[in-house]
């Protein structure tokens, strides 16, 4: 029986990339989403994969989610947090809203997901969970402090995690992605993407298949020795 994995965000860009690359691997992925419908339908339709909504930022609909899936697959196996949204502003105007919005659903969703998932997983002994936090946890970015507070916020909870885990067969690290080439990065305007590239050593941007292939790599029994670590691929823009 295959092992049981799941993305939360996991329908569209990097998030799908992953799913894809998973089941590519010979797992059974559920990919979550929380409110694009159009875009789950359609991506379900040309992978086969299952899709399943709910909000990772709220904790009780994380547990009934990761139950439901549990009922439908078995037990979950993998988790990779990759859900994730940006209210960018300068901190001046950056409300309460937005701050919570970003920290629920790029951070706290981390504790959701990984307390709905653990106990079971320390019960069969075994576990791989991987975090998609950003180059901007690493070195910040300006118009980004809620975001980057986050993605920060990702590398110590891997961290800490990771010690607990190990002792029970669970491997939990991140992966810091630069600028990869998704909608969201396609729509800034063309100037500014010029402008990023041109920071980036390898004067290009990072396609999502390749975040996707590293995540497969990590949450494989090849990479039973990683954990509490962050692989930053990033084409050589912040090397730490």
């Amino acid at each position: 029986m295959s092992k049981v994995a799941i993305v939360t965000g996991g329908t569209r860009g990097i998030g799908a990339a992953i799913s894809l690359s998973l089941k590519e691997a010979g797992y059974t992925v559920a990919a979550t989403y929380a409110g694009n419908d159009a875009a789950a339908a359609k991506f379900k339709e040309a992978t086969g994969i299952a899709v399943y909504k709910w909000d990772v930022g709220d904790f009780d609909a994380c547990a009934t989610g990761v139950a439901q899936v549990a009922e439908d697959m078995g037990n979950v196996d993998i988790l990779v947090n990759n859900a994730g949204i940006t209210r960018d502003t300068s901190f001046g105007r950056m409300t309460k809203d937005m701050w919570d919005a970003v920290m629920d659903t790029n951070l706290t969703s981390n504790f959701n997901m990984c307390k709905a998932v653990f106990d079971a997983m320390r019960a069969n002994g075994y576990g791989r969970i991987v975090c998609i936090s950003s180059i901007n946890g690493q070195k910040g970015q300006m118009g980004q402090v809620n975001y980057s507070a986050a993605k920060a916020g990702t590398f110590g909870f891997v961290k800490a995690l990771a010690q607990e885990g190990a002792r029970f067969g669970i491997t939990v690290n991140a992966i810091a992605p630069g600028y990869i080439a998704t909608e969201m990065v396609k729509a800034v305007p063309q100037d500014i993407v010029d402008k990023i590239i041109k920071g980036i050593p390898l004067r290009r941007l990072g396609e999502a298949e390749e975040v996707a292939k590293a995540t497969a790599y990590l949450v494989s029994d090849d990479a039973g020795f990683i954990t509490g670590s962050t692989l930053t691929i990033n084409g050589g823009q912040y090397m730490v």
